[in-house]
């Protein structure tokens, strides 16, 4: 099973965590496990490579996690890119609850 976690401040996203397989499918052809590692990728390039901020990020096998401070998620093309992930793993995981889980934690 994926876990995603997002996490909040101030209702805010500051970032998000992916961690698991989905187990849907054998390795390599999993398209759910695929979709929702694109929209975390989508993220991390999003921070990187477009708004040019800093982010804690980490990857590993089956395991992301990025997350910035509130500052720079308070900024709009930050609240943005994480909303859009949240609606986007939301309508990925709607009907795969046996294979994924959405969680918002507020820290």
């Amino acid at each position: 099973m994926t876990k995603i976690t997002f996490y909040k401040e101030k209702n805010v996203f500051l970032g998000f965590e992916v961690s698991g397989h989905t187990g849907k499918d054998e390795f390599g052809k999993d398209l759910l496990c695929c979709q929702i590692s694109t929209v975390a990728q989508l993220a991390v390039v999003g921070i990187k490579e477009c708004a040019k901020l800093k982010a804690f990020i980490e990857i590993s096998d089956g395991y992301l996690k990025i997350k910035t401070d509130l500052k720079n998620a308070q900024e709009e093309k930050i609240k943005f890119l994480f909303e859009t992930c949240y609606k986007s793993f939301q309508s990925i995981i709607q009907e795969e609850g046996r294979y994924a889980k959405l969680e918002v934690k507020n820290v």
